[in-house]
Order: structure tokens, then C-alpha cells, then sequence
């Protein structure tokens, strides 16, 4: 692995060269996550991945897109959200930019449900240009795994936020923004149509959390973790292989 943000363009230039070409991209949201959980999670999410990824795969790890699509949490002061297009925007300039210098493959590690279609979008982009073979990983894994070590009730099928899942992943990744003294749990009750629409949450929840973090541990966070990258590697397996050679 070898990070961009920390190496010499020549570095990168050796690296893609005598390697895979690969690129992974870790791009997150800065939004409400409660008032125990930092507006970062979802990116420092996203960056464990995908650094586990590098390590893997012996890719170029980019730095974090600290912002994203997120007009859901909107009513929630701290959250800032991109439009859809500047996300898919960022990725089309990012992945451009990355042939341009000799890479042949962009992984984006997905850390925000408000992504996936603008960054699906790009990927369908770059990939339709002949720009650059680019996939978009929305943590594969990590449902079942969350599954597995959840005590607490879901506040709705499938919606993971500042509750028992990802607060146990920020113990894991960084216990140190963690304010447990905080913890509060919400149980809303949502309209039949929830999911189907745009719909913002602060009308439904007035701290932003979504269940209830009590449960949440360091140990349910790595087991999280470790699944969520072998569930990724799986996908990705016949992608890397494809990739052409330099």
C-alpha cells in the first residue's frame, strides 16, 4: 500500500507502474450523528475500509472526501451536504485525473447512504468515456455482520445511525470521539412511505439518533470491520483481475 496524501509523485508513478494501478477512494459525509458521535463518522468509516482495502490490495490510498450527498440531515446543524452532481462531479474530475497519471482502476468506498446514486452515476460515466474501470462499494458484508452482533431493536429495517452499529464501529476506530455520557436512544415512529421518498430526519428525530447506542462495544465494531473488507474483497476479486496490465 502507499499512501497519496503522505508520498512523492515519483512514489505513486513506481507504484502504479510496477503494480495493479489501483486506486481506492474513501468518500464520506460530514452529518449529524447524534450528540454523542462525531460529524465525521461516516467518513472515518469509510477511510478504515478503505485502508484496510490498500493494505490488501496493495493499492494507492487517497485521502477522504470529507463531504457528500446528505440532504437528509440537514435540519441538524454541523451537517453540510454537496448537491448529487457535485458528488458525481468530484468523482468524474477525481477518476480523470488518476488515468491521467497511470492508474487503471478507482475503488470508492461508499461511507453514506446519500451517495450511492451520484456515485453510481459517475462510476457508469467513467466507465461508458473509457476514462478509468471504477466501482463503487457500498459495504458489502457489513448488513449481515451487523446482524449478527446487534442486541438492540432496529428503529426501521436496514437504518444504521449514531445507534448500537455505528457507534460500535467509532469505538473501534476512534474511541476517542465517543462521548458515552451522551448516549440517548429514539424510537420514531415513521410514515408508511419512509424510505420510498426524500424525506428529511430531523423531523423525526430530535437528538439524530436513530435506536439506541447503549449496546454498542469496540468488539462488535472490529467484527463489523473485518467483515465488511472480506465481504469487499469478494466483490472486488474478479474486478482486480480484470484490470489491464501497464
Amino acid at each position: 500500500m502507499i499512501e497519496a496524501a503522505f508520498s512523492p509523485w515519483p512514489d505513486v508513478a513506481a507504484h502504479f507502474a510496477a503494480g495493479n494501478g489501483l486506486a481506492i477512494l474513501p468518500f464520506g459525509a460530514l452529518e449529524q450523528h447524534g450528540p454523542h458521535l462525531p460529524l465525521s463518522t461516516d467518513t472515518a468509516t469509510a477511510a478504515e475500509v478503505a485502508r484496510r482495502l490498500a493494505e490488501r490490495l496493495d493499492a494507492l490510498l487517497l485521502p477522504p472526501v470529507n463531504y457528500g450527498a446528505t440532504w437528509n440531515n440537514a435540519g441538524y446543524p454541523g451537517t453540510v451536504s454537496l448537491a448529487p452532481e457535485t458528488v458525481t462531479s468530484i468523482v468524474l474530475d477525481i477518476g480523470r485525473a488518476l488515468a491521467s497519471g497511470g492508474a487503471r482502476g478507482l475503488v470508492i468506498v461508499n461511507g453514506d447512504w446519500g451517495n450511492r446514486v451520484p456515485l453510481y452515476a459517475a462510476a457508469r460515466r467513467l466507465a461508458a468515456d473509457g476514462v478509468i474501470a471504477t466501482i463503487a462499494l457500498d459495504y458489502p458484508g457489513m448488513d449481515a455482520a451487523a446482524a449478527a452482533v446487534r442486541e438492540s431493536r432496529e428503529a426501521a429495517p436496514g437504518l444504521l445511525h449514531a445507534e448500537e452499529i455505528e457507534t460500535s464501529l467509532m469505538l473501534a476506530i476512534d474511541p476517542g470521539s465517543v462521548h458515552p455520557e451522551r448516549y440517548t436512544a429514539e424510537y420514531p415512529t415513521f410514515p408508511s412511505d419512509f424510505g420510498t421518498r426524500p424525506m428529511q430526519l430531523h423531523h423525526f428525530s430530535a437528538s439524530g439518533v436513530f435506536g439506541d447506542p447503549a449496546s454498542a462495544t469496540a468488539e462488535k465494531g472490529e467484527t463489523i470491520l473485518a467483515a465488511t473488507v472480506e465481504g469487499s474483497l469478494a466483490v472486488l476479486a474478479d474486478f482486480v483481475a480484470a484490470l489491464p496490465t501497464h
